[in-house]
C-alpha cells in the first residue's frame, strides 16, 4: 500500500507533475484577449513610417547635376 504524503510535502517535480495532470487544454481556442488597437495612442512606427517613404538618394544626386 502506499503511504500517503501531503501535497506540501512532495518534492517541487512531483507538485508540477501533479498539478500539469489537472490543468486542462484550451484545445482549438486562443485565451489571449483580442482588442482593436487605441487609434489615438501615440505610434511608433507609423510617426517614423516617413522615412520609407522619402525620396532615394539617387533622385538628389540626379537634381544636383543640372
Amino acid at each position: 500500500m502506499v503511504k500517503f504524503i501531503p501535497f506540501a510535502k512532495l518534492s517541487k517535480k512531483t507538485q508540477q507533475a501533479i498539478n500539469q495532470s489537472r490543468r486542462k487544454s484550451w484545445g482549438n481556442i486562443d485565451p489571449v484577449t483580442k482588442r482593436p488597437t487605441n487609434s489615438k495612442a501615440y505610434n511608433r512606427k507609423k510617426a517614423q513610417a516617413w522615412k520609407d517613404d522619402f525620396p532615394t538618394p539617387e533622385l538628389f544626386y540626379c537634381l544636383v547635376k543640372f
